[in-house]
Protein backbone atom coordinates (compact mmCIF):
# COMPACT_ATOMS: atom_id res chain seq x y z
CA UNK A 1 0.00 0.00 0.00
CA UNK A 2 1.20 3.32 -0.56
CA UNK A 3 1.51 6.50 1.56
CA UNK A 4 0.93 9.09 -1.75
CA UNK A 5 -0.91 12.14 -0.84
CA UNK A 6 -0.20 11.62 3.80
CA UNK A 7 1.82 14.32 5.29
CA UNK A 8 3.89 12.81 7.96
CA UNK A 9 5.36 15.74 10.59
CA UNK A 10 8.32 15.16 12.88
CA UNK A 11 9.27 16.42 16.46
CA UNK A 12 12.76 16.16 17.23
CA UNK A 13 15.95 17.62 18.00
CA UNK A 14 19.63 17.69 18.07
CA UNK A 15 22.20 19.73 19.70
CA UNK A 16 25.51 19.39 21.31
CA UNK A 17 24.05 18.07 24.17
CA UNK A 18 21.76 15.77 22.85
CA UNK A 19 23.58 14.55 20.00
CA UNK A 20 22.44 14.16 16.34
CA UNK A 21 20.99 10.31 16.91
CA UNK A 22 17.72 11.69 17.09
CA UNK A 23 17.13 13.46 14.06
CA UNK A 24 19.71 11.05 12.28
CA UNK A 25 17.26 8.20 12.72
CA UNK A 26 14.28 10.36 12.01
CA UNK A 27 15.77 11.65 8.87
CA UNK A 28 16.26 7.75 7.69
CA UNK A 29 13.00 7.40 8.29
CA UNK A 30 11.83 9.99 6.67
CA UNK A 31 13.54 9.13 3.39
CA UNK A 32 12.16 5.38 3.02
CA UNK A 33 8.80 7.10 4.09
CA UNK A 34 9.04 9.69 0.65
CA UNK A 35 9.46 6.87 -1.10
CA UNK A 36 6.43 5.46 -0.22
CA UNK A 37 4.83 8.30 -1.43
CA UNK A 38 4.48 10.47 1.77
CA UNK A 39 5.46 14.55 2.34
CA UNK A 40 7.63 14.61 5.50
CA UNK A 41 8.50 17.91 7.39
CA UNK A 42 10.48 18.57 10.86
CA UNK A 43 9.60 20.59 13.73
CA UNK A 44 12.71 21.17 15.68
CA UNK A 45 14.15 23.65 18.68
CA UNK A 46 17.10 25.84 17.30
CA UNK A 47 19.89 24.55 19.94
CA UNK A 48 23.43 24.85 18.82
CA UNK A 49 23.66 21.89 16.34
CA UNK A 50 19.81 21.68 15.56
CA UNK A 51 20.62 19.83 11.80
CA UNK A 52 17.62 21.54 9.82
CA UNK A 53 20.34 22.24 7.17
CA UNK A 54 20.68 18.66 6.98
CA UNK A 55 17.22 18.12 7.14
CA UNK A 56 16.02 20.21 4.29
CA UNK A 57 19.15 19.22 1.89
CA UNK A 58 17.49 15.64 2.11
CA UNK A 59 14.91 17.55 0.74
CA UNK A 60 12.36 17.80 3.96
CA UNK A 61 11.04 20.93 5.33
CA UNK A 62 12.02 21.88 8.63
CA UNK A 63 10.21 24.28 10.76
CA UNK A 64 12.22 25.95 13.23
CA UNK A 65 10.96 27.18 16.84
CA UNK A 66 12.49 29.80 18.77
CA UNK A 67 15.49 28.88 20.96
CA UNK A 68 14.47 27.96 24.73
CA UNK A 69 14.87 30.53 27.44
CA UNK A 70 16.86 27.35 29.13
CA UNK A 71 13.97 26.75 31.92
CA UNK A 72 11.88 24.01 32.62
CA UNK A 73 11.08 22.71 36.53
CA UNK A 74 9.50 19.22 34.86
CA UNK A 75 9.84 15.85 36.52
CA UNK A 76 11.00 13.96 33.64
CA UNK A 77 14.45 12.92 33.80
CA UNK A 78 15.47 14.73 30.18
CA UNK A 79 13.47 17.55 30.36
CA UNK A 80 16.23 20.56 30.52
CA UNK A 81 17.06 18.91 26.62
CA UNK A 82 13.92 20.80 25.25
CA UNK A 83 14.97 23.82 26.59
CA UNK A 84 11.33 25.20 27.65
CA UNK A 85 8.62 23.95 29.71
CA UNK A 86 6.41 21.36 27.97
CA UNK A 87 3.40 23.55 27.57
CA UNK A 88 4.96 26.32 25.59
CA UNK A 89 6.62 23.36 23.47
CA UNK A 90 3.42 22.12 22.46
CA UNK A 91 1.77 25.82 21.75
CA UNK A 92 4.91 26.28 19.59
CA UNK A 93 4.33 23.22 17.41
CA UNK A 94 0.94 23.45 16.93
CA UNK A 95 1.15 26.70 15.69
CA UNK A 96 4.04 25.47 13.61
CA UNK A 97 2.24 22.61 11.99
CA UNK A 98 -0.78 24.74 11.24
CA UNK A 99 -0.15 25.80 7.79
CA UNK A 100 -1.06 22.09 6.19
CA UNK A 101 -2.94 18.92 7.68
CA UNK A 102 -1.02 16.28 9.78
CA UNK A 103 -1.92 12.15 9.07
CA UNK A 104 0.93 11.29 11.66
CA UNK A 105 3.32 13.12 13.98
CA UNK A 106 5.86 10.92 14.75
CA UNK A 107 7.31 12.11 18.05
CA UNK A 108 11.31 11.22 18.98
CA UNK A 109 11.77 13.21 22.09
CA UNK A 110 13.03 11.84 25.88
CA UNK A 111 11.77 15.05 27.19
CA UNK A 112 7.73 15.07 25.55
CA UNK A 113 4.93 12.78 27.08
CA UNK A 114 1.32 12.06 26.68
CA UNK A 115 0.68 15.54 28.48
CA UNK A 116 2.25 17.23 25.37
CA UNK A 117 0.70 15.07 23.31
CA UNK A 118 -2.83 16.11 24.50
CA UNK A 119 -1.91 19.71 23.63
CA UNK A 120 -1.57 18.26 19.93
CA UNK A 121 -4.85 16.76 19.51
CA UNK A 122 -6.23 18.93 17.34
CA UNK A 123 -3.21 18.36 14.89
CA UNK A 124 -3.42 14.76 14.54
CA UNK A 125 -5.33 11.95 14.82
CA UNK A 126 -2.33 9.35 14.69
CA UNK A 127 0.86 8.65 16.59
CA UNK A 128 4.23 7.09 16.36
CA UNK A 129 6.59 7.47 19.29
CA UNK A 130 10.31 6.50 18.97
CA UNK A 131 12.05 5.93 22.36
CA UNK A 132 14.34 4.21 24.36
CA UNK A 133 13.88 4.68 27.71
CA UNK A 134 10.67 3.59 28.93
CA UNK A 135 10.02 5.69 31.31
CA UNK A 136 6.67 8.17 30.67
CA UNK A 137 3.15 7.94 29.17
CA UNK A 138 2.81 8.01 25.65
CA UNK A 139 0.16 7.93 23.09
CA UNK A 140 1.16 5.41 20.29
CA UNK A 141 -0.29 3.62 17.41
CA UNK A 142 3.05 2.49 16.72
CA UNK A 143 5.80 2.73 19.05
CA UNK A 144 9.39 2.05 18.00
CA UNK A 145 12.31 1.11 20.39
CA UNK A 146 14.93 -0.47 18.39
CA UNK A 147 17.54 -1.62 21.25
CA UNK A 148 18.50 -4.81 21.97
CA UNK A 149 17.52 -6.24 25.39
CA UNK A 150 14.15 -4.39 25.19
CA UNK A 151 11.16 -6.44 25.95
CA UNK A 152 7.33 -5.40 25.21
CA UNK A 153 6.89 -5.49 28.71
CA UNK A 154 8.95 -2.90 29.62
CA UNK A 155 6.14 -0.70 27.62
CA UNK A 156 3.18 -2.14 29.57
CA UNK A 157 2.81 0.80 32.01
CA UNK A 158 3.57 3.55 29.32
CA UNK A 159 2.16 2.52 26.17
CA UNK A 160 -1.33 3.39 24.77
CA UNK A 161 -3.65 0.40 25.21
CA UNK A 162 -3.20 -1.48 21.67
CA UNK A 163 -0.41 0.33 20.73
CA UNK A 164 1.67 -1.54 18.02
CA UNK A 165 5.02 -2.37 19.29
CA UNK A 166 7.97 -2.80 16.95
CA UNK A 167 11.04 -3.97 19.16
CA UNK A 168 14.75 -4.97 18.55
CA UNK A 169 17.41 -3.66 16.26
CA UNK A 170 15.20 -5.39 13.49
CA UNK A 171 13.88 -2.09 13.38
CA UNK A 172 16.58 0.37 13.53
CA UNK A 173 16.28 2.84 10.85
CA UNK A 174 18.82 2.66 8.89
CA UNK A 175 19.62 3.96 5.24
CA UNK A 176 19.33 1.47 2.52
CA UNK A 177 23.25 0.96 1.67
CA UNK A 178 23.61 -0.52 5.11
CA UNK A 179 21.54 -3.71 4.34
CA UNK A 180 23.50 -3.96 0.90
CA UNK A 181 26.53 -3.92 2.59
CA UNK A 182 25.12 -6.55 5.05
CA UNK A 183 24.42 -8.85 2.27
CA UNK A 184 27.70 -8.42 1.07
CA UNK A 185 29.73 -8.52 4.16
CA UNK A 186 27.86 -11.61 5.51
CA UNK A 187 28.68 -13.76 2.40
CA UNK A 188 32.25 -12.70 2.67
CA UNK A 189 35.21 -14.02 4.81
CA UNK A 190 36.58 -12.87 7.68
CA UNK A 191 39.40 -10.90 8.07
CA UNK A 192 42.13 -11.88 10.63
CA UNK A 193 44.32 -8.76 10.04
CA UNK A 194 43.89 -5.88 12.20
CA UNK A 195 44.35 -2.77 9.63
CA UNK A 196 42.16 0.08 10.34
CA UNK A 197 40.85 1.04 13.82
CA UNK A 198 37.42 3.23 14.34
CA UNK A 199 37.26 5.83 16.59
CA UNK A 200 33.44 6.79 16.59
CA UNK A 201 32.38 8.05 20.14
CA UNK A 202 29.06 10.00 18.60
CA UNK A 203 27.90 12.43 16.66
CA UNK A 204 28.86 15.54 19.00
CA UNK A 205 31.33 14.15 21.57
CA UNK A 206 30.62 17.31 23.92
CA UNK A 207 33.29 15.57 26.67
CA UNK A 208 35.68 14.77 23.84
CA UNK A 209 36.55 11.19 24.37
CA UNK A 210 37.50 11.07 20.83
CA UNK A 211 40.69 12.61 22.09
CA UNK A 212 41.27 10.59 24.93
CA UNK A 213 41.14 7.86 23.39
CA UNK A 214 43.09 8.53 20.77
CA UNK A 215 45.98 8.90 23.98
CA UNK A 216 44.90 5.73 25.02
CA UNK A 217 45.78 4.13 21.57
CA UNK A 218 49.50 6.23 21.50
CA UNK A 219 50.63 4.58 24.16
CA UNK A 220 49.10 0.91 23.08
CA UNK A 221 51.28 -1.84 21.60
CA UNK A 222 49.12 -2.16 18.03
CA UNK A 223 50.39 -3.27 14.80
CA UNK A 224 52.99 -1.50 13.63
CA UNK A 225 50.98 -1.00 10.24
CA UNK A 226 47.38 -0.13 11.44
CA UNK A 227 45.84 2.85 10.58
CA UNK A 228 43.32 4.89 12.23
CA UNK A 229 40.22 6.94 11.66
CA UNK A 230 38.09 8.91 13.69
CA UNK A 231 34.05 10.69 12.70
CA UNK A 232 32.45 13.44 14.31
CA UNK A 233 29.53 15.08 13.21
CA UNK A 234 29.80 18.89 11.81
CA UNK A 235 28.58 20.28 15.00
CA UNK A 236 31.05 18.48 17.35
CA UNK A 237 32.85 21.02 19.32
CA UNK A 238 35.77 19.44 19.66
CA UNK A 239 36.99 19.05 15.71
CA UNK A 240 39.75 21.60 16.29
CA UNK A 241 41.28 20.02 19.47
CA UNK A 242 41.00 16.27 17.97
CA UNK A 243 42.77 16.96 14.54
CA UNK A 244 45.18 18.71 16.10
CA UNK A 245 46.11 15.45 18.41
CA UNK A 246 45.35 13.00 15.15
CA UNK A 247 48.10 14.83 13.75
CA UNK A 248 50.53 14.00 16.16
CA UNK A 249 49.94 10.45 16.22
CA UNK A 250 52.56 7.85 15.42
CA UNK A 251 49.94 5.33 13.29
CA UNK A 252 48.21 7.55 9.99
CA UNK A 253 45.22 8.88 11.79
CA UNK A 254 42.26 10.85 9.89
CA UNK A 255 39.67 12.41 11.12
CA UNK A 256 36.24 12.55 9.12
CA UNK A 257 33.91 15.21 9.64
CA UNK A 258 30.25 15.06 8.70
CA UNK A 259 31.04 11.68 6.99
CA UNK A 260 28.48 10.74 4.23
CA UNK A 261 28.10 6.82 3.30
CA UNK A 262 28.38 5.84 7.03
CA UNK A 263 28.10 2.17 5.70
CA UNK A 264 31.19 2.29 3.78
CA UNK A 265 32.99 3.88 6.43
CA UNK A 266 32.36 1.12 9.43
CA UNK A 267 33.09 -1.54 6.64
CA UNK A 268 36.54 -0.69 6.15
CA UNK A 269 37.45 -0.84 9.05
CA UNK A 270 38.39 -3.83 11.31
CA UNK A 271 37.84 -2.49 15.06
CA UNK A 272 35.59 0.00 16.71
CA UNK A 273 35.93 2.14 19.68
CA UNK A 274 32.26 3.76 19.55
CA UNK A 275 29.26 4.50 22.61
CA UNK A 276 26.32 2.65 22.51
CA UNK A 277 23.90 4.95 20.79
CA UNK A 278 21.89 4.77 17.43
CA UNK A 279 25.39 3.79 15.51
CA UNK A 280 25.49 0.37 17.64
CA UNK A 281 22.96 -0.97 15.14
CA UNK A 282 25.31 -0.15 11.86
CA UNK A 283 28.22 -1.17 13.43
CA UNK A 284 26.52 -4.51 13.34
CA UNK A 285 25.01 -4.34 10.08
CA UNK A 286 28.20 -4.30 8.93
CA UNK A 287 29.37 -6.90 10.90
CA UNK A 288 31.93 -4.51 12.92
CA UNK A 289 33.45 -5.69 16.52
CA UNK A 290 33.03 -2.80 19.11
CA UNK A 291 34.79 -1.83 22.22
CA UNK A 292 31.72 -0.41 23.61
CA UNK A 293 31.40 2.93 25.64
CA UNK A 294 29.21 4.20 27.90
CA UNK A 295 28.06 7.96 27.98
CA UNK A 296 25.31 8.23 29.35
CA UNK A 297 23.04 6.15 31.82
CA UNK A 298 20.74 5.09 29.33
CA UNK A 299 23.04 3.05 27.46
CA UNK A 300 23.78 0.66 29.94
CA UNK A 301 21.15 -1.71 28.99
CA UNK A 302 21.82 -1.79 25.25
CA UNK A 303 25.83 -2.18 26.22
CA UNK A 304 25.28 -4.95 28.29
CA UNK A 305 22.76 -6.54 26.06
CA UNK A 306 25.12 -6.08 23.09
CA UNK A 307 28.04 -7.81 25.28
CA UNK A 308 25.81 -10.58 25.64
CA UNK A 309 24.95 -11.43 22.17
CA UNK A 310 28.68 -11.66 21.63
CA UNK A 311 28.59 -8.41 19.02
CA UNK A 312 31.49 -6.24 21.50
CA UNK A 313 33.53 -6.25 24.62
CA UNK A 314 32.75 -4.15 27.41
CA UNK A 315 34.84 -1.14 28.30
CA UNK A 316 32.23 0.97 30.28
CA UNK A 317 31.20 3.97 31.48
CA UNK A 318 34.27 6.52 30.71
CA UNK A 319 32.94 9.21 33.13
CA UNK A 320 34.01 6.49 35.73
CA UNK A 321 37.63 6.58 37.40
CA UNK A 322 39.37 3.26 36.10
CA UNK A 323 38.04 3.25 32.69
CA UNK A 324 41.43 3.63 30.79
CA UNK A 325 42.81 -0.09 32.44
CA UNK A 326 39.48 -1.33 31.10
CA UNK A 327 40.16 -0.30 27.75
CA UNK A 328 43.85 -1.38 27.27
CA UNK A 329 42.59 -4.87 28.66
CA UNK A 330 39.54 -4.62 25.89
CA UNK A 331 41.97 -3.63 22.98
CA UNK A 332 44.49 -6.09 24.07
CA UNK A 333 41.60 -8.84 23.61
CA UNK A 334 40.57 -7.39 20.63
CA UNK A 335 44.09 -7.88 19.35
CA UNK A 336 43.44 -11.57 18.60
CA UNK A 337 41.89 -12.52 15.49
CA UNK A 338 40.03 -15.49 16.35
CA UNK A 339 38.09 -12.96 18.94
CA UNK A 340 37.07 -9.91 16.27
CA UNK A 341 36.11 -13.01 13.92
CA UNK A 342 33.59 -14.34 16.59
CA UNK A 343 31.96 -10.71 16.94
CA UNK A 344 31.92 -9.93 13.79
CA UNK A 345 29.95 -13.04 13.17
CA UNK A 346 27.90 -12.59 16.27
CA UNK A 347 27.20 -8.65 15.23
CA UNK A 348 25.64 -9.56 12.01
CA UNK A 349 23.22 -11.89 13.45
CA UNK A 350 21.95 -8.26 15.60
CA UNK A 351 20.99 -6.23 12.56
CA UNK A 352 20.19 -7.00 8.70
CA UNK A 353 19.86 -3.38 7.90
CA UNK A 354 16.32 -3.76 6.86
CA UNK A 355 14.11 -1.67 9.88
CA UNK A 356 13.15 1.15 7.93
CA UNK A 357 11.43 -0.99 5.26
CA UNK A 358 10.04 -2.37 8.30
CA UNK A 359 8.47 0.18 10.06
CA UNK A 360 7.34 2.03 6.69
CA UNK A 361 5.18 -1.31 6.11
CA UNK A 362 3.87 -1.03 9.74
CA UNK A 363 2.53 2.46 9.35
CA UNK A 364 1.40 2.11 5.83
CA UNK A 365 -1.16 -0.21 7.75
CA UNK A 366 -2.64 2.30 9.73
CA UNK A 367 -4.69 3.48 6.65
CA UNK A 368 -5.59 -0.16 5.40
CA UNK A 369 -8.58 -0.48 7.47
Amino acid sequence: MSLSGRNIAFRADASVRIGTGHVMRCLTLADGLREAGASCRFVMREHPGHLAELVQARGHSALLLPPGEGKNDDALPHSAWLGTDWRTDAAQTSAALAGAPVDLLVLDHYALDQRWQTGLADRTARWMVIDDLADRPILADVLLDQNLGTQAADYAPFASPGARLLIGPRYAPLRPEFAAAHDRIASAPAQTALRRILVAVSGTDPDNVSERLLDRLDAAPLPRDIAITVILGASAPHVAAVRARAARMPAPTQLLVGAGDMSQVFATADLCIGATGGMSWERCCVGLPTLLLILADNQVKAARALVQAGAGDMVGDVRAPGWETRFDAALDAALDPGRRAAMRYRALEVCDGRGTVRIVAALQDLWKV
